[in-house]
């Protein structure tokens, strides 16, 4: 691994499906420009659960035509050709971010619980990578050593 991992935040109904198996591809307007294969993505639950709740490897980043897209990610995705086209309007490219070895925290973090842990911790508005001081000596550097093994030094 290359990268510090992704702070993602996902919706609650796009979590439960992923953390399920319907949903093998998260779709992204923005791409984070330090994302390739192989890395890791901590998944966010936006409102209301507010937490830290699993975590996935990225198997692949596609950037493409919206129309490409679509026809790439139409069984992976778990939304309707409505919904993609609500998400990606007036956009000529979008992302699609396909991911493997996921893993859902049997204990999920609460927003509180990482403030209170982490000194100046925020939740990501759609991305944020993790920072070096959130690797060190965190609830996060002890979740992903003991889900994915010891985190190496970047």
């Amino acid at each position: 691994m290359r990268n510090k991992p992704v702070l993602l935040s996902i919706r609650p109904e796009y979590a439960k499906k992923i953390f399920e198996g319907s949903k093998t591809v998260e779709l992204r307007r923005v791409r984070p420009r330090y994302l390739e294969a192989g890395d890791y993505i901590l998944i966010y639950v936006s409102n209301p659960s507010k937490s830290l709740s699993g975590l996935l490897k990225v198997e692949q980043v596609v950037e493409d035509t919206i129309e490409n897209l679509w026809e790439k990610v139409k069984d992976k995705a778990g939304v309707s050709r409505e919904e993609f086209n609500l998400y990606y309007n007036n956009l000529s490219t979008g992302i699609g971010i396909f991911f493997d070895e996921v893993r859902r925290f049997s204990e999920p973090m609460s927003l509180e619980y990482l403030k209170e842990k982490i000194i100046g911790f925020t939740p990501p508005q759609g991305f944020r990578y993790i920072t070096s001081k959130e690797i060190q000596s965190s609830p996060i550097a002890e979740l992903v050593e003991s889900l994915m093994g010891a985190y190496p030094d970047n």
